[in-house]
């Protein structure tokens, strides 16, 4: 048949999208979620794998990528995750404390309230920033997760704007998180074979688990949110992914990244942080009558950066690999003189 129809260049075209392999099937997913979500729901391996699947797969990035991480890489990772953890958390909730501080915790800005911005702004989509990692940095990079995930929940926004002491670290659940890393990390050291044949599994989960990542996503989600709401998912991309490469360049010496990029990778909006609003309005009733519109915000911010983080880490990442090039001639035209 194939020979017949003639072949498609699928995935070259794919590539051809700034972070085509993740943004490419996570926007299809967002597409037929919005525009058809009962056909993603008929049941069987058909609903396991484009509608459920996104976790079980991000869970082998995570195995996969385990297995390339060497000992000697171990501290690198560690390093890498708590510069871009500390990085994300605190330029995520600076604007929020500053506009409480100033005008109350309940006012608003530009039609966001204290309690949107720091629900969006401070929390990483660890998904997304597996597969960003894994495609443009190293295994190091990938690895930074197991502290990055520590973001994932309300308990930095309630420790920093809140201060309630209701909020408490799920430490089991953080462990759940790294245990498959830690896992293939282990049988990528005691084995090189292993290591070699878990190897594609990094770039092959990527597109697969993206697809249902984008079907749990609607474009209602930002008509529903209105123009705040795409404006909290730009200021989460640039306040924390753009902030967040500088921090990542500036703190993380050349030698030891392979491209600076993956700094920006952690500017999205957790999926689950849709539910952050309502937790502080479970924490304190004063928020419950803001908590509707803040949720609306940032479900809106989850799909503005699910879509633009990639385009933004590819488009640093083309102007790093110049730079590099840039810097290669002038050492090449000083030599030869």
């Amino acid at each position: 048949m194939a020979s017949i129809m003639g072949k498609v260049p699928i995935l070259k075209t794919v590539y051809k999208v700034p972070g085509g392999l993740m943004v490419v099937p996570l926007v299809l997913g967002c597409l037929v979620n919005t525009f058809a979500p009962k056909a993603l729901e008929i049941g069987s391996f058909t609903t396991f794998l484009f509608k459920q699947g996104a976790m079980p797969l991000i869970a082998v990035l995570l195995f996969c990528s385990g297995a390339q991480i060497t000992v000697k890489t171990g501290g690198l990772a560690l390093w890498k995750g708590m510069v871009l953890n500390t990085s994300k958390v605190l330029l995520g909730v600076w604007l929020a404390l500053l506009i409480g501080k100033l005008y109350g915790q309940h006012a608003t800005w530009l039609g966001l309230t204290p309690l949107a911005l720091i629900s969006a702004m401070s929390n990483s989509n660890g998904g997304l920033y597996a597969a960003l990692a894994a495609r443009y940095g190293d295994d190091s990079d990938v690895g930074a997760l197991a502290i990055i995930s520590s973001n994932d929940g309300p308990f930095f926004e309630m420790a920093f704007m809140a201060g309630t002491g209701l909020a408490n670290i799920p430490w089991l659940t953080l462990f759940a998180v790294i245990v498959p890393i830690l896992i293939g990390m282990l049988l990528g050291n005691l084995d090189d074979d292993v290591r070699q044949f878990l190897k594609p599994g990094v770039m092959i989960s990527i597109p697969l688990f993206s697809f249902p990542l984008g079907a749990g996503l609607s474009l209602k989600q930002l008509i529903s949110a209105g123009p705040p709401g795409i404006l909290l998912g730009f200021l989460t991309l640039v306040v924390t992914g753009l902030g967040s490469y500088f921090v990542f360049k500036f703190l993380v010496p050349k030698k030891f990244r392979k491209n600076a990029a993956v700094g920006a990778a952690v500017g999205t909006s957790a999926g689950n942080s849709a539910a952050t609003p309502a937790a502080f309005a479970a924490a304190d009733p004063s928020f419950a009558s803001y908590a509707p519109v803040a949720t609306a915000q940032v479900s809106a911010s989850i799909v503005i950066t699910a879509i633009f983080t990639p385009l933004l880490v590819d488009f640093l990442s083309k102007l790093e690999d110049k730079k590099m090039a840039s810097l290669g001639r002038v050492k090449s035209s000083g030599a030869d003189l």
